[in-house]
């Protein structure tokens, strides 16, 4: 067996894992990042499905780390398509040397802590160990696709995608009869867009969504001059707002000062921003206070409504088991209105579930949907899903996996006791998994776990673990401030229950970006105490 000996190890060259690796070289660490795809990108290399597109403004969704970087690369839309969120992060990898770091097509099997060495022996699929004291996670929220099967599958002449597994090289849907199966905010966006050019759109819906229409638009050149004149503030911005944007929700209680017209205002103020901005920067009583959530809630019904041209449709497509904001808000662009279309259909597989497949397609109910291709856009194992399948054992041979089977916790979604020397970025219990612009958390707990590594390299100590106490704490405010909220009153992916047998915990903390920031600030000001540093 080869070892291969590092101050630190990323796994992971998405968002977070590009940017760790930048920072830990330019520490002056040897580092080495391990990227389980044949190219950079993370969730936007594997996620290459018809209509994938961010969610976040352009001029927010970037590195702020690089002046360069700022200036030379043009944005040509304000809510980008995949492959230019891939090309740019390719671009960063190549304008900083970073690919010569990264050893591509290598997937983590196990990694184990070994306490006498004070290192982590991490094995790859080919059998290189790779021993590092830092280990640092970049693996992502969303990256473990959660797969269904049905009975039959393997009869099925058509063929078979998964939207977090999608070819890289071109998929011809044209003309055919394409079923999805989910219709979260991957499959709104499959569905508007094979909508127009298949002959035969079903949609095999469980779970009616409150979407926003997005507002996207070209950016030119004057654009673009005014982004950059912008960045500066921006930069500052996004880290003191609720959810890592460039918006924040009025003053707690505001609301209640304004009458319902003047509510009202505000929300279409939102409304057309066509952005995120209609779920964290209205009022905060949405997430807490049932009778604003229930204002807010049909005032989006409202605007979904008049999209749809039969009313009995309608009321499909509309949620009314649970309030707006409560489930992740997707943004749209002509979802609804694609089920004006003829040729689009919309199967209820709550009412009726799905029995299984044939050779010709998908039954449900006993009736036979014919089908050339299935989609399944069925989500992900959020939050926990990757790092729980890495064989991840600490101190002691305490498992990872298994710990967070039957708990999941961490300190600040940052460590876990019993992990020395295991960073998480991305990692559960902090905001980034749900509530946060992910370039915004993510540079974030970046620039936090540098600092404490170098923290414990610079004091001459050797390994780095939040106490028992310490972590403790952290859950129980995180569990205080998730049960104040509705969030908590319904199942959804945030709460884990897309996942049978998951722990129920909000995944995310729920407290605020800026918040989170102040906390972790804090606690590197006071020299990490709650932390052991031996």
């Amino acid at each position: 067996m080869s070892y291969k000996y590092l101050d630190a190890l990323v796994v992971g060259a998405g968002v977070s894992g590009l940017y760790q690796l930048y920072k830990l070289r330019e520490a002056g660490l040897t580092v080495t990042a391990v990227e389980s795809a044949p190219d950079v990108g993370g969730t936007w290399y594997w996620n290459a499905y018809p209509g994938c597109r961010v969610d976040s403004p352009a001029n927010i969704y970037q590195y702020w780390f690089s002046q360069e970087l700022l200036d030379d690369w043009e944005w040509s839309e304000r809510f980008p398509a995949q492959p230019e969120i891939k090309r740019y992060l390719q671009h960063v990898a190549n304008r900083f040397d970073l690919y010569s770091s990264i050893e591509l097509d290598t997937r983590v099997v196990s990694a184990h802590w070994k306490e006498q060495e004070g290192r982590w022996h991490v094995t790859t699929e080919a059998g290189l160990v790779y021993a590092a004291k830092y280990l640092v996670s970049c693996v992502g929220l969303l990256s473990t696709p959660k797969v269904l099967s049905f009975p039959n599958q393997e009869v099925f002449q058509g063929q078979v995608y998964h939207t977090a597994k999608w070819p890289q090289e071109p998929v011809d849907l044209k003309g055919l009869r394409v079923g999805v199966i989910g219709n979260g905010a991957t499959g709104i966006q499959v569905i508007q867009t094979l909508a127009p050019e298949v002959a035969e759109l079903t949609s095999f819906q469980r779970t009616p969504q409150y979407a926003v229409r997005m507002k996207n638009y070209a950016v030119d050149e004057k654009i673009m001059a005014e982004w950059r004149a912008d960045y500066p503030r921006l930069s500052q911005l996004v880290h003191n707002t609720f959810g890592g944007f460039p918006w924040d929700p009025a003053e707690e209680g505001h609301a209640a000062t304004l009458t319902i017209e003047q509510r009202r205002e505000v929300l279409e103020e939102c409304w057309a921003d066509g952005s995120l901005r209609m779920f964290v920067g209205t009022f905060p009583e949405v997430l807490v206070d049932p009778v604003m959530n229930e204002e807010v809630t049909e005032f989006v019904r409202e605007k979904i409504r008049v999209q749809i041209n039969d009313p009995d449709l309608a009321q499909k497509l509309i949620p009314r088991d649970h309030g707006y904001g409560l489930r992740r808000v997707p943004l749209e662009n002509g979802y609804y209105e694609a089920f004006n279309q003829s040729n689009v259909h919309l199967v209820d597989i709550k009412a009726t579930p799905i029995d299984g497949f044939s050779e010709r397609g998908l039954v449900v109910g006993g009736e036979e949907y014919p089908l050339d291709a299935l989609i399944m856009a069925t989500g992900f194992d959020a939050g926990t899903g990757t790092l729980s399948r890495m064989g991840v054992e600490g101190r002691d041979g305490k498992s990872l996996t298994a710990l967070w089977r039957d708990d999941i916790r961490t300190t600040l979604g940052l460590q876990v006791h019993g992990f020395p020397n295991l960073f998480l970025v991305g990692g559960p219990l902090s905001p980034i998994a749900a509530f946060c612009n992910v370039q915004t958390c993510a540079q974030q707990q970046v620039d936090w776990v540098t600092d404490a590594i170098l923290n414990v390299v610079n004091s001459g100590k050797s390994t780095m673990e939040p106490t028992a106490e310490r972590e403790e704490e952290w859950v129980q405010h995180h569990d205080e401030v998730a049960n104040e909220t509705l969030m908590m009153t319904i199942d959804s992916w945030y709460t884990g229950a897309n996942i049978e047998g998951k722990q129920r915990r909000l995944l995310s903390y729920i407290g605020g970006a800026h918040v989170y920031r102040e906390l972790c600030d804090e606690i590197q000001a006071q020299g990490y105490p709650g932390f052991s540093i031996e």
